[in-house]
Protein backbone atom coordinates (compact mmCIF):
# COMPACT_ATOMS: atom_id res chain seq x y z
CA UNK A 1 0.00 0.00 0.00
CA UNK A 2 1.25 3.46 -0.85
CA UNK A 3 0.09 6.93 0.03
CA UNK A 4 -1.01 8.91 -3.03
CA UNK A 5 -2.09 12.04 -1.23
CA UNK A 6 -3.00 13.75 1.99
CA UNK A 7 -6.24 15.40 3.13
CA UNK A 8 -7.60 17.01 6.24
CA UNK A 9 -11.17 17.11 7.48
CA UNK A 10 -13.81 14.87 8.99
CA UNK A 11 -16.36 12.25 7.99
CA UNK A 12 -19.15 14.72 8.77
CA UNK A 13 -17.79 17.75 6.85
CA UNK A 14 -15.64 16.17 4.12
CA UNK A 15 -11.94 16.46 3.27
CA UNK A 16 -9.63 18.80 1.36
CA UNK A 17 -6.01 18.24 0.31
CA UNK A 18 -3.80 17.05 -2.53
CA UNK A 19 -3.59 13.99 -4.71
CA UNK A 20 0.11 13.32 -5.34
CA UNK A 21 1.75 10.65 -7.51
CA UNK A 22 4.96 10.66 -9.56
CA UNK A 23 3.16 12.34 -12.47
CA UNK A 24 0.21 14.10 -10.78
CA UNK A 25 -0.03 16.86 -8.21
CA UNK A 26 -3.60 18.13 -8.01
CA UNK A 27 -5.98 19.55 -5.43
CA UNK A 28 -8.66 17.13 -4.23
CA UNK A 29 -11.94 17.67 -2.39
CA UNK A 30 -13.98 14.82 -0.94
CA UNK A 31 -17.39 16.41 -0.45
CA UNK A 32 -20.39 14.89 1.33
CA UNK A 33 -23.06 13.79 -1.16
CA UNK A 34 -25.89 15.96 0.18
CA UNK A 35 -28.22 14.66 -2.55
CA UNK A 36 -27.85 11.00 -1.57
CA UNK A 37 -31.29 9.44 -2.03
CA UNK A 38 -30.57 5.73 -1.55
CA UNK A 39 -28.05 3.36 0.05
CA UNK A 40 -26.49 2.46 -3.32
CA UNK A 41 -25.39 6.05 -3.95
CA UNK A 42 -21.99 7.18 -2.62
CA UNK A 43 -21.60 9.07 0.64
CA UNK A 44 -19.07 11.42 -1.02
CA UNK A 45 -18.21 12.87 -4.42
CA UNK A 46 -14.52 13.40 -5.18
CA UNK A 47 -13.54 16.55 -7.11
CA UNK A 48 -10.32 18.04 -8.50
CA UNK A 49 -10.29 21.52 -10.05
CA UNK A 50 -14.06 21.42 -10.59
CA UNK A 51 -14.04 17.97 -12.26
CA UNK A 52 -15.66 14.99 -10.57
CA UNK A 53 -13.08 12.18 -10.46
CA UNK A 54 -14.63 9.65 -8.11
CA UNK A 55 -16.81 8.69 -5.22
CA UNK A 56 -16.48 7.54 -1.63
CA UNK A 57 -18.36 5.36 0.83
CA UNK A 58 -18.29 5.20 4.61
CA UNK A 59 -17.24 1.73 5.76
CA UNK A 60 -16.67 0.26 9.23
CA UNK A 61 -13.36 -1.43 10.08
CA UNK A 62 -13.81 -5.06 11.13
CA UNK A 63 -11.25 -5.06 13.93
CA UNK A 64 -11.67 -1.59 15.46
CA UNK A 65 -15.30 -0.93 14.55
CA UNK A 66 -14.30 2.61 13.54
CA UNK A 67 -15.65 4.28 10.39
CA UNK A 68 -13.37 5.10 7.48
CA UNK A 69 -13.81 6.31 3.88
CA UNK A 70 -13.28 3.99 0.90
CA UNK A 71 -12.64 5.77 -2.43
CA UNK A 72 -12.94 4.88 -6.11
CA UNK A 73 -11.08 7.27 -8.44
CA UNK A 74 -10.99 7.45 -12.24
CA UNK A 75 -9.34 9.97 -14.53
CA UNK A 76 -7.55 9.71 -17.90
CA UNK A 77 -4.21 10.30 -16.15
CA UNK A 78 -4.68 6.98 -14.32
CA UNK A 79 -5.20 5.07 -17.56
CA UNK A 80 -8.08 2.66 -18.22
CA UNK A 81 -8.40 1.35 -14.64
CA UNK A 82 -10.00 2.76 -11.53
CA UNK A 83 -7.87 3.41 -8.48
CA UNK A 84 -9.19 2.17 -5.16
CA UNK A 85 -8.01 3.82 -1.96
CA UNK A 86 -8.94 4.34 1.69
CA UNK A 87 -8.45 7.28 3.99
CA UNK A 88 -6.20 6.24 6.85
CA UNK A 89 -4.00 7.79 9.49
CA UNK A 90 -1.15 9.70 7.89
CA UNK A 91 2.29 8.49 8.99
CA UNK A 92 3.91 10.79 11.50
CA UNK A 93 0.72 12.76 12.13
CA UNK A 94 -0.67 13.13 15.61
CA UNK A 95 -3.62 15.27 14.50
CA UNK A 96 -7.03 13.56 14.35
CA UNK A 97 -8.04 15.44 11.19
CA UNK A 98 -5.17 14.52 8.84
CA UNK A 99 -5.48 11.43 6.63
CA UNK A 100 -3.42 9.75 3.92
CA UNK A 101 -5.07 8.57 0.71
CA UNK A 102 -3.82 4.98 0.77
CA UNK A 103 -3.82 3.30 -2.63
CA UNK A 104 -4.87 -0.34 -2.79
CA UNK A 105 -3.42 -1.93 -5.96
CA UNK A 106 -5.87 -4.21 -7.77
CA UNK A 107 -3.16 -6.72 -8.73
Amino acid sequence: MASIGIVSGSIEKGFVGQLITLSIKAPVEIRPNRGKASDVQPDYRVWSDGVEIGAGWIRVAEQSGRPYVSLSLATPEFGPRRIYANLGRAAGQDRDDVFAIIWTPAD
